[in-house]
C-alpha cells in the first residue's frame, strides 16, 4: 500500500473513531477543516486538519492526497471528493439492496430518480412538517430526494449507469463508490 493509501486509511479510522460517522458527520468534520469557508480543501488545511486527529504529514504528502483525491483538476478538494475519498466501500450485499431501492424510486427506469418518480412510491403525507401544514407533500418529496442528492441539489440522483456532472465523468466501477449520485442521464447535457 502506498503512503497515500495508507494515510487515507488512517484518516478514515480517525473519523470513525471520533465519531464521524456516516456522510453527515464526515460532511461535518470536512467543514471544520475548511477553515477559509470556501467549500474546498487546500493542502494545507487539509495538513493542519490531519495534524489536529495526529495525523502528521509532510507538505508533499498533503499536496499528493490533494492530487490523488482531485478530481476536478481544481487543485482543491470539494465536499464530494472528499466523502468519494474517505467514504469506505459498501459490500456486496449493501450494493444489491441500494441496487435494489433505487429500482423500486426509478418509475421510469431511465437510471434517474425524480421527485416524478417519488410521487408513486413514496408519500410524505405522513412527514411532521406536511401534518403541521408548514410543508406541501411535494416539499416533503424534495427534501426526501435532497438526502441523496449533492451540494447542488438539482433534484436528480442516478446510478452509475449515467453520466455523472462535474468532476466525476469516468468512475471506476460500481464497488468503488456509491452507487447513487447527481447526475445528468446519458445523453442530456446540464
Amino acid at each position: 500500500m502506498d503512503t497515500v493509501n495508507a494515510t487515507m486509511e488512517r484518516l478514515r479510522a480517525q473519523c470513525l473513531s471520533r465519531g464521524a460517522l456516516g456522510i453527515q458527520g464526515l460532511a461535518r468534520f470536512f467543514r471544520r477543516l475548511d477553515k477559509d469557508d470556501s467549500r474546498s480543501l487546500d493542502a494545507g488545511e487539509l495538513r493542519q486538519g490531519l495534524g489536529q486527529l495526529g495525523l502528521e504529514v509532510g507538505e508533499a504528502e498533503a499536496e499528493a492526497l490533494c492530487k490523488r483525491w482531485d478530481r476536478d483538476g481544481s487543485g482543491t478538494l470539494d465536499l464530494e471528493e472528499f466523502l468519494r475519498a474517505l467514504r469506505p466501500p459498501m459490500s456486496q450485499a449493501r450494493e444489491a439492496i441500494v441496487a435494489a431501492a433505487f429500482a423500486k424510486l426509478d418509475r421510469t427506469g431511465d437510471g434517474v430518480v425524480t421527485v416524478d418518480d417519488l410521487r408513486g412510491v413514496y408519500s410524505g403525507r405522513a412527514h411532521p412538517k406536511v401534518r403541521r401544514g408548514e410543508w406541501t407533500e411535494d416539499e416533503a418529496l424534495h427534501q426526501f430526494l435532497d438526502n441523496f442528492d449533492t451540494l447542488e441539489k438539482d433534484g436528480q440522483v442516478c446510478s452509475l449507469g449515467t453520466s455523472h456532472r462535474g468532476s466525476m465523468p469516468g468512475l471506476g466501477p460500481p464497488h468503488s463508490v456509491h452507487p447513487l449520485t447527481a447526475c445528468t442521464p446519458t445523453g442530456h447535457t446540464s
